[in-house]
């Protein structure tokens, strides 16, 4: 049985913790999804880890 890795993207980061940051703050994954993209440009400059 061959195990195919799923490739994880920003996006899916971003989603997640949102979503985990919601459950300890009682706020709207929505509204945290929204504030961690617009604070994007802060660290563009950085890069995830290969």
């Amino acid at each position: 049985m061959t195990v195919k890795k799923k490739k994880v993207t920003q996006t899916m980061i971003l989603r997640a913790v949102a979503s985990s940051t919601a459950i300890e703050t009682r706020a709207s994954v929505e509204s945290i999804e929204k504030k961690l993209k617009t604070n994007k440009r802060k660290y563009s400059s950085l890069l995830l880890a290969h």
